[in-house]
């Protein structure tokens, strides 16, 4: 028993080692590295597995102090297992993110979508071609009638600041 108590208490430092490997890796190798990490969690299981079997068939004076050791690594693991699903589950939430942001930065933004749906809402109310354009051309010509007059806002502006101060 104490042969296999040593050997998976190494291999729960094995495991923290890696886990800051983990921190470290590349996208690509993360994989790998959790791959690892998960499988050597997994061989401790089944090492604490036998270790409870094993403190059960302790004689009754050192089964107590065996079984408090097996708990304690198997806190340990447990632990370990949930850094390791938390640092996954953060690395998904940046992939998710960074997927995302592409997403939003390939995107093209036009206004031809919300133009399509305010034309088929003139047609539901009934407003014939001919009004629908009247009203793209004054848009057209209220948006230069704006930019004229935010111009002109600037020149007075800059002229009042100019001559007041």
């Amino acid at each position: 028993m104490e042969a296999l108590y040593h050997q998976t208490n190494k291999q729960v430092h094995e495991v923290q080692s890696y886990m800051g490997h983990l921190e470290i890796s590349d996208k690509q190798s993360v994989h790998l590295v959790e791959n690892e990490i998960q499988a050597r969690i997994d061989r401790i299981f089944s090492n604490l597995e036998r270790l409870e079997i094993l403190s059960s068939k302790e004689p009754a004076n050192k089964r107590q102090n065996a079984k408090l050791r097996v708990d304690q690594l198997k806190y340990d693991v447990q632990h370990l297992q949930s850094a390791l699903r938390n640092f996954q589950h953060r690395r998904y939430n940046r992939e998710q993110q960074e997927k995302q942001r592409e997403e939003l930065l390939a995107r093209t933004f036009t206004a031809n979508g919300t133009h399509k749906k305010i034309l088929d809402v003139a047609n539901m109310l009934g407003l014939s071609n001919t009004v629908m354009r009247l009203i793209e051309k004054r848009a057209f010509q209220d948006k230069y009638f704006m930019i004229g007059g935010m111009l002109l806002s600037c020149v007075v502006m800059f002229l009042v600041v100019q001559y007041l101060t």
